[in-house]
């Protein structure tokens, strides 16, 4: 007599434990990159932040057919685009290492302005940003477009 024993087809407990224990292992460790990622830090906060600024007082300049101010406070570490981009500081961490407007230096002043003007042109602006971890970004506006271009120091 013949006896036949019917196999269930599936996936047993321990093979579930080892596919969901893979899982958390990848998770616990990509997590972390990917939130740093997400969210802007540091750097690439006043980097973003900047350029915004930059794009806010070109573009208030073109739609209100009137020069437009960018406002830079050097030794609070602040900037707004009265009107258009509300003050906003820089991360605790970031300090402005050089500031020129219209090749003059401007690190200093209490206040630096710089015009954007109806035609899409702007003054010139030299911005360099030094991070607590030792990175540099330097932010020019190209006065012909007044497009701000940034630069990785170190």
């Amino acid at each position: 007599m013949k006896t036949r024993f019917n196999k269930a087809a599936g996936f047993t407990l321990i093979e579930i434990m080892m596919v969901v224990a893979i899982i958390g292992l990848t998770l616990t460790m990509g997590l972390p990159s990917f939130v740093r990622v997400l969210k802007k830090e540091g750097m690439r906060k006043a980097e973003c932040d900047l350029i915004e600024a930059c794009q806010s007082a070109r573009r208030a300049a073109i739609m209100n057919n009137q020069t437009t101010d960018l406002v830079l406070y050097p030794v609070e570490g602040g900037f707004e685009v009265p009107g258009a981009f509300e003050r906003t500081q820089l991360p605790d961490d970031i300090v402005i290492d050089t500031l020129g407007v219209n090749f003059i230096e401007s690190k200093g002043l209490d206040q630096a302005r710089v015009h954007f003007f109806p035609n899409g042109t702007s003054d010139e602006l030299t911005i360099v940003l030094h991070g607590g971890d030792g990175s540099y970004r330097e932010i020019d506006l190209d006065t012909v477009a007044a497009l701000p271009v940034v630069k990785v120091i170190r």
